[in-house]
């Protein structure tokens, strides 16, 4: 079983990299592969509501200048969903709201291609916001009709220098939490 994470992040190996490697730390000792693709690293477009992903019914949008339909084709494969972004004035980055507009509007024009998945999310985060932040990725997922697994808290983990979400002990057991539990529901739902 396979489980992406995007990291919505434009620092490759930042905070947010951080918090998903974590949770796929979990997965890994369970025998699940396990990719991360960064989608900030070269720059997005949002969705324009064209429609033309409904009209054509290939699971892609009809923009192909960017990582976002590479995005959509890994997501729909994967059994599980990992969605990361830092905080950005109390919500997620541009690009990760992107993905999450265009992936959607593919989704649920060419029969839900993420239902039944599982996902998660993770946020990184200075100081504030990060509720407004994991609020977005969970409503995407669950609109998408996926199974989201929790943890013991919110998946938030607080820092702001390279590394200093590895400071915040609490947060960091979160994401090792949230990987158990992902791996667990995985695999309930494939026996």
């Amino acid at each position: 079983m396979k489980v992406i994470g995007v990291n919505g992040s434009p620092r490759k190996n930042g905070n947010t990299s951080l918090l998903i490697k974590a949770v796929f730390q979990e997965l890994k000792k369970e025998g699940f592969e396990t990719e991360l693709i960064n989608i900030a690293l070269k720059p997005v477009r949002g969705c324009t509501s064209c429609f033309k992903c409904a009209k054509n019914q290939n699971k892609r949008c009809v923009f192909d200048d960017d990582i976002i339909n590479e995005c959509i084709g890994k997501m729909a494969a994967a059994d599980g969903i990992i969605l990361g972004s830092p905080t950005y004035f109390t919500d997620v980055t541009a690009e990760m709201k992107a993905l999450i507009d265009r992936a959607g509007m593919v989704s649920i024009t060419n029969g839900g291609i993420f239902k039944y998945k599982v996902g998660g999310s993770v946020v990184a985060v200075r100081r504030g916001g990060a509720i407004h932040a994991f609020d977005t990725m969970n409503h995407f997922l669950h609109y998408m009709q996926m199974f989201l697994v929790g943890a013991s808290y919110w998946n938030m983990v607080y820092g702001f220098g390279l590394g200093e979400v590895n400071d915040d002990k609490e947060g960091m057991e979160n994401m090792k939490t949230l990987g158990e539990n992902m791996a667990f529901l995985l695999k309930k739902i494939k026996s």
